[in-house]
């Protein structure tokens, strides 16, 4: 954590040129009806139970996620995403939760790409996990560290389940971490605000226009 005026350690820092966007899980897999979890709804009679999570997805993740990529993008800062896949067809690889919850998204499969709307432009960087957080099964930290990376701002699904995972994670290894209230999502709003307020202290929470102004601050190249 980076020292205040006052020299006392805060989680309350801006974002900087050493801070990177981490896109997490929305993918056709967990965002997409007709596909992976959701293959067998149909995209035009959404069932109760998930109508509050597409519409979340629809209405707030992909916007604002949309918006802040914009932003980081035209500022010469990383945009990068996870995505739960293999490194097999088969699966043989997966985590023992993952086996044991029916995860399996092969490798290069739809199911494995992240949404049309926010795909990464590029040579994006894109950590395909087997395991909730993103540090337990990628080369994530060590490629943070080659790229002097110190904070990162994370956007995604699910609030309280893989989101969460990576901001503990990333915390314990000493980014500074922001989560973005508003490009996040789960199926539920309560399950979504209960998540944020479990994990605030490992992180700082920021709405989008928040970030955007923060990044709009930042002065410089690359």
């Amino acid at each position: 954590m980076q020292g205040s005026d006052s020299g006392q350690l805060t989680r309350e820092v801006p974002v900087s040129r050493r801070t990177a966007l981490l896109v997490v899980d929305v993918q056709y897999f967990v965002a997409a009806p007709g596909y992976g979890l959701y293959q067998d709804v149909d995209p035009l009679a959404i069932p109760d139970e998930l109508r509050y999570f597409f519409r979340r997805i629809s209405s707030h993740v992909l916007p604002n996620t949309r918006r802040i990529q914009e932003r980081f993008r035209s500022r010469k800062l990383e945009v990068m995403f996870t995505t739960v896949e293999n490194l097999t067809l088969d699966g043989r690889d997966r985590s023992l939760d993952y086996k044991i919850s029916g995860y399996s998204v092969p490798k290069g499969s739809k199911d494995a790409q992240v949404l049309e709307e926010i795909a990464p432009i590029g040579d994006e960087i894109v950590f395909p996990k087997s395991t909730s957080s993103v540090f337990n099964s990628t080369t994530i930290d060590y490629v943070l560290r080659n790229m002097h990376v110190e904070s990162l701002v994370i956007t995604g699904l699910l609030t309280d389940q893989c989101v969460e995972s990576s901001v503990r994670d990333a915390c314990d290894r000493g980014y500074l971490v922001t989560v973005v209230e508003d490009a996040c999502g789960t199926y539920t709003q309560e399950r979504h605000d209960w998540a944020l307020r479990l994990y605030k202290g490992y992180c700082r929470t920021v709405s989008t226009e928040r970030l955007l102004a923060e990044v709009d601050s930042l002065t410089g190249g690359g």
